[in-house]
């Protein structure tokens, strides 16, 4: 029988490619992680692990259980929340992960929201931009997911995206050039984008970098990106220095004081789509179903 504190420990020691990396990262001892290594291998009666010098190698087998581990122990997760609140026990724990400039905005409303109704509720906030927040997800490293996709994307970010997960939406979020106070289309009330075709720019997270040279195409021209990062007020404050202009979402400028810069409206328009997602099995879960309603209302 599969326990899930060994599908943990097999899992960090996937990750970590050793033994003593995954007793780090779960704060244990090496010989515990190997005696736990052992009783799984016993268990499932075949090798998960090869030893190739001084790091493991999974076996075919022991990839196959990882690939299945963050479903089992989300799975697991959702049964033992459930139970709890069945029982009457009025606490729950939520991993909840968002990108930056909703972890600013929405998040917070959200939260104040739910330790209102549910003071007994506890979160964790991680930061992740998309996809990866959502690899979080589906390996089970968390129960709720703040993500986002551009509306007409071409790529992975498409309807099938998501078709496993449990999707809240959220909000529609626009895009909005930002130039320099002093620039020449600084008092412009709407400009297309085809008009900074030879500006430098300042680009954002690699989803945002992909979507900005997209639609740059479309408009006929490749943006020449001077600045590239995740960091968005970082790019307010590059763009106030005058190093180049950027498109960033509505929602990413109200979550700075963007000094020295002024924002205008681009045509074609560029929306994202904000969403809440979890697993199925944890959507039935009480501490995440609040979260959940909390987000809505709070993107409301």
């Amino acid at each position: 029988m599969l326990e899930a504190r060994h599908l943990r420990v097999l899992r960090a020691v996937a990750a970590g490619g050793s033994f003593s990396a995954a007793a780090r990262e779960l704060g244990c001892t090496q010989p515990a992680v190997s005696q736990q290594m052992r009783a799984l291998e016993t268990s499932v009666g075949t090798p998960l692990l090869v030893r190739t010098g001084r790091e493991m190698r999974l076996t075919q087998a022991g990839e196959a259980l990882v690939r299945h581990a963050g479903g089992i122990l989300a799975g697991l997760t959702a049964a033992e929340e459930e139970v709890a609140a069945i029982a009457g026990l009025r606490a729950g724990r939520v991993r909840l992960v968002s990108f930056p400039s909703g972890s600013s905005t929405l998040v917070p409303a959200a939260l104040a929201a739910l330790r209102a109704a549910h003071p007994g509720t506890q979160v964790f906030l991680e930061e992740a931009e998309p996809p990866r927040s959502v690899e979080l997800l589906r390996q089970g490293d968390c129960d709720v997911a703040l993500a986002f996709r551009y509306e007409g994307a071409s790529g992975p970010q498409d309807a099938r995206e998501w078709e496993d997960l449990e999707v809240r939406p959220l909000l529609t979020d626009r895009l909005v050039g930002l130039v320099p106070a002093g620039h020449r289309l600084a008092g412009a009330d709407r400009i297309g984008i085809a008009d900074l075709a030879d500006e430098p720019w300042i680009a954002g997270c690699p989803r945002c970098r992909g979507q900005l040279v997209e639609v740059c195409a479309g408009a006929g021209f490749t943006p020449r990106i001077d600045f590239a990062t995740d960091d968005y007020p970082a790019v307010v404050g590059l763009v106030g220095a005058g190093l180049g202009v950027a498109v960033l979402p509505q929602l990413a400028v109200e979550s700075v004081r963007p000094r020295g810069t002024r924002t205008v409206e681009i045509e074609p328009a560029v929306r994202r789509e904000i969403v809440a997602l979890t697993l199925p099995d944890l959507a039935r879960v009480p501490a995440v179903a609040a979260t959940l309603d909390e987000l809505v209302r709070a993107a409301r």
